[in-house]
């Protein structure tokens, strides 16, 4: 796959929810709680949106990008929109940003990529249950359920592209005028939480208690990012060390590199799912303020 340590490691954290996902799936097909199908065909997308962001769904440059940081100053991957390419380009022409808020505004550039790929996939996966839904010719109860389920998806379209539409609008804010210092959160995937959560139906006091669990989210996130760049500077040191053939150092340097990248697999795992828990919640949310 030619993926990165902290690649690898992310797709380890992805690949170990999606088994616990399954598992769970089981348990409920077992007693009868998805006979719709629905929970079956949301873990099929998610498996896509993996094999899809990591290069192995069998497509040419198919993958997301490939790094957390800038290498050299440039990014390594394109961002497959000229409304972003340029909106990115304009960022680190203007001078309003440092590198570390370089880095920072290419995480969220990063984010809204995937965001928008994710939501690509769902539209293509509603557009062929709609075509088999339009041939059925004899309407039954089973056909009302998968309206429902029709229903559901296009809730959930609905939800992730407000969710992008947002997100254009932060970057296209943070391209042109720099960084807020009075911001109240930094990290993309909290930033959009918190968008979320404030149009959500909670109350003021859920809402307090949502912001400071997001806090520490985000503090978790830091944590994460910590050891990911920690992990492709070990992963670079082993690969010096290993050209010069010292036995006891390279040993030194493997123990280090297998004990970070444990650490590494192990917090991207609680903050995906730390992530997957909250999204939920302001989902739920969400679909309150539509009954």
């Amino acid at each position: 796959l030619h993926l990165s340590a902290v690649k690898l490691a992310e797709l380890h954290s992805d690949l170990k929810i999606q088994e616990k996902d399954e598992l769970s799936w089981k348990k409920l097909k077992a007693e009868g709680l998805d006979e719709d199908g629905e929970k079956e065909a949301k873990l099929r997308r998610n498996l896509n949106v993996i094999m899809t962001k990591y290069g192995m769904n069998g497509k040419k440059d198919s993958q997301l990008v490939d790094t957390n940081y800038i290498k050299d100053g440039t990014e390594s991957d394109t961002l497959d929109d000229p409304r972003l390419e340029k909106l990115w380009s304009k960022a680190k022409t203007s001078g309003k940003f440092s590198d570390e808020e370089l880095d920072k505004l290419w995480r969220e550039f990063k984010h809204h990529k995937e965001k928008i790929h994710e939501y690509n996939i769902l539209l293509e996966t509603v557009s062929r249950t709609e075509d088999i839904h339009k041939n059925v010719i004899n309407p039954s109860e089973e056909n009302l359920v998968k309206e429902e389920i029709l229903h559901n998806k296009h809730r959930e379209l609905k939800d992730k592209l407000r969710s992008i539409n947002q997100g254009f609008e932060r970057l296209r804010k943070v391209s042109h005028q720099g960084y807020d210092t009075t911001s109240e959160f930094e990290e993309p995937r909290v930033i959009d939480l918190w968008d979320m959560a404030k149009s959500a139906n909670f109350t003021e006091k859920e809402l307090e208690s949502f912001r400071e669990e997001l806090k520490h989210f985000e503090a978790k996130i830091e944590k994460h990012h910590h050891y990911q760049k920690q992990l492709e500077i070990s992963h670079q040191k082993l690969k010096h060390v290993e050209a010069t053939g010292d036995k006891d150092h390279l040993n030194r340097n493997k123990e280090k590199y297998a004990m970070l990248e444990e650490k590494t697999k192990e917090l991207g795992y609680k903050v995906k799912k730390h992530l997957q828990d909250l999204s939920s919640r302001i989902s739920q949310g969400l679909q309150h303020n539509e009954l």
